[in-house]
This record gives structure tokens, sequence and C-alpha cells, in this order.
């Protein structure tokens, strides 16, 4: 498979979709995800004053509650997309989120709200599962690496823009405000897809849809060291990035007591992570995936020890300018992986590209959601606990990777056929 070219992509129209475009809806989609999470990050406290949540660990669940489902379903959407297209599942995932977000505009109480945000998050998963399915249709190795980085660069805009955005609303309105917001930004992107995206599943590429061919498909996927091994790691090193996100608001105003000003400061620390990701798709090329990325994760694992032994030392907690000084060079190396891994999970599975992206997709988000909240539980008001999280899902997702890699890690690109 080779790079797409402007032909290979004709949106419903006819004419051809040009690869900027092509790469602007990709990351639209993504970043429906980061802004249904990030958004809601300033308001988790007017949240829980207006629907009688006194814990603030409690809290968390207005994120956790999105990312479990979000991460549950793409196994679902994967063998559906598989068997009938990207565009259909694609739609049916959108409309759910659609719905799921204007009903959480009138939830009356909290069980209510966390309970559509599960719903918000299975919708989201098709979007998720069909972004990574069409660019596998078109790209591979190194080239989907670089789409990828791309789209990431897009994708982080959101935790700079969602937490601002999401503030302001707040000075006008209500938390209510914000559900209204994700309806609108998910009508947005309907549209868009509807018109431009193209179906990208060949008709000789559908896959049956019948237990013995899911089985089958998983089969391949689960047997498959490189694929497998980089799925754990991913999800495994994505603990990191969830961690952060629900006990953002508690480190910032509870530790550092910046008040609502602190999405600045999270929206600084998301604009090195893009900055990084562009950075990976000019320089993945010239690397390759794998030094890439193994370099920068043992250099996230070894400041995330650097950066523990620093806390422990000023009794849990840096001071805010030592704070950020090592948090921002670790989210840094943070843009160099899971774009980098995603393509090495993915390249030897184009064959069955919807189901892989979907199994990678649930491994990722659910492992990371599940292992992000529970590094969260143990917030005690210093840095400790998400620091010590950081370290060793590092070396958890390095060990992983190591596996994958059968013991050898740096090495240049294999030229082997995918297996079927």
């Amino acid at each position: 498979m080779t790079a797409a070219t402007e032909t290979d992509l004709r949106p419903r129209g006819g004419e051809s979709l040009p690869y900027w475009e092509f790469v602007a809806i990709i990351a639209l989609l993504m970043a429906l995800n980061a802004a249904a999470i990030d958004v809601y990050i300033p308001a988790l406290s007017d949240v829980g004053a207006a629907l009688g949540v006194t814990s603030d660990n409690q809290r968390q669940w207005v994120i956790t509650a999105y990312v479990l489902g979000f991460g549950g379903a793409q196994v679902i959407y994967g063998p559906l997309s598989d068997r009938f297209g990207r565009r259909r599942v694609l739609f049916a995932g959108l409309g759910i989120y659609v719905a799921a977000a204007l009903a959480a505009i009138f939830a009356p109480t909290f069980a209510m709200l966390v309970g559509l945000r599960v719903v918000q998050g299975i919708g989201a998963a098709a979007t998720r599962v069909v972004a990574m399915s069409v660019v596998r249709d078109r790209f591979q190795g190194p080239g989907m690496a670089s789409v990828m980085s791309l789209v990431m660069m897009v994708f982080m805009v959101m935790p700079v823009f969602a937490p601002n955005l999401g503030s302001a609303i707040l000075l006008f309105g209500t938390w209510r405000e914000l559900s209204a917001v994700m309806c609108l930004f998910g009508v947005g992107a309907f549209a868009w897809a509807w018109f431009r995206l193209p179906e990208t599943l060949q008709p000789q590429d559908r896959r049956e849809l019948s237990a013995k061919r899911v089985f089958e498909a998983f089969r391949i996927i689960f047997t498959n060291r490189q694929a497998f091994g980089y799925t754990l790691a991913t999800g495994a090193f994505f603990g990191v990035l969830f961690a952060f996100i629900a006990q953002a608001e508690q480190i910032y105003t509870q530790i550092y007591g910046i008040g609502p000003a602190f999405t600045l400061y999270f929206s600084l620390v998301a604009c090195f992570m893009s900055a990084s990701s562009f950075a990976n798709s000019r320089l993945v090329a010239r690397f390759g995936t794998r030094r890439l990325s193994h370099a920068a994760l043992t250099g996230f694992t070894l400041m995330g020890a650097l950066h523990l032994g620093v806390a422990i030392s000023f009794g849990g907690a840096a001071p805010f300018w030592l704070f950020l000084a090592l948090l921002i060079p670790q989210f840094c190396l943070f843009g160099f992986i899971p774009t980098n891994f995603n393509s090495l999970a993915m390249d030897p599975l184009g064959h069955v590209a919807g189901t892989a992206s979907a199994v990678l997709g649930t491994v990722q988000t659910l492992g990371g959601g599940i292992l992000g909240a529970f590094v969260g539980y143990f917030y005690n008001g210093t840095l400790v606990p998400m620091l010590t999280g950081f370290t060793l899902l590092g070396a958890l997702s390095l060990s992983l990777v190591a596996v994958a890699e059968g013991g050898r890690l740096f090495r240049a690109p294999r030229n082997r056929p995918a297996p079927r």
C-alpha cells in the first residue's frame, strides 16, 4: 500500500479531496473526544456544587465515565466497520454522541449525568475507530505515522482550546451550556464528514460479519507479537495522560492555589505536546518510528523518576516554577510516543484494520482510563501519587515494548510482509 494521492480520495461530489482536508477531517473526528473531556475540566467544582457531590475525587467521574464508555464500545464498532464500511458506522456513532450531549444539558442528578457521559463516550468510540481505520486504509509505516502526527498536532489543540472555552462559558453560564457546545461540535463534524469524507474500505476488503470471522480477526491481532505488544504498551502509557487530566484541577487549584486561571497553565503543557507531535511528523521519516518512540519513552520514564524524587524532597510538591520546568519536558516526550506506537501496532494488520483499530482503541482508552482513574483515586494533596503513577506506567510500557520487539529496542524498521 502506498501513500494516498488526491485522486484516491473522492468525496460524494466526485471532486478530489485535498490531503490537507483529509487530515483536517480525521483530526476533527479525533478532537471530538479531547473536547468532550477537556471542556469539563474547569467545571468539575461547579458540577459537584450544583448536583450535590461533596467528594473532590468523586467529581472525577464526569471525566472517567466518558473515558470508560469511549474505550469499551470501540471493540463493537471495529467488526461493524470492516463489514458495513467506515461511513455508516461513523454516522451512527456521531448520532449517539449528539443525542447524549443534548440530553446531558437537562440531566437532573449527578448519576444521570454520569450515565449520559457513558453513552456519549459510546457514541464517540465510532469516531476513533473510523478515523484510525481510514488512515490505515490509505497509509502504512512511516507514512501512517506522519499523517497521525499531523492529526495529533491538531488533536492537541483541544487541550489548549477546550478548557479555556469551558472557563469562558462558565463566566456567562453554567456547566449545562458545556454540553450544548459539545452537541453543536458533533453536528458540525457530522455535516463535514457527510459531504466530504469518502468511503475508504474497498468492496473486496469487506469482511463477513459472523462469529467465526470476528474471532479470526481477533486471533490475528492477539497472536501478532508486534501488534498486541504495542497495543498493551499504548494502553499502559495512556494511563499517564488520563491520570493527569483527572487530577489537573486539583493539582493546580489545591496544591498551587492558582484558581480559575489554571486552564492557561494546562493549555501551556498541551501546546508543547502539540509542538512535539508536529516535530514527530518531520522526524519520524529520518529516525524511524522505533528509534524515536523508544528513546522518548525511556526519557519520559527517567524524567518521571527524577520529578518524583524532587517532589518528595520538597515534602510532596516542588515549587510551581520547578513543577512546570519538569512537567513540560515530560509531556514534550509524550508527543513522540502514542502516534508511533499506534502505527507500529496497526502496521501489520491492514487486512483487519477496523477490528484492529477497535482493539487498539479499547485497550488504549479503557485500559488507560482505568489505570488513570486508579492513580487519581490515590490523590492526597501532593504530587507523589501522580508522579509515582507516571514512573511505574512508563516502566510498564517500556517493558511491554521490549516484549513486542523480542527484547531489542531502538532497532531499524524490518521489511517483512504483513501476516495473513
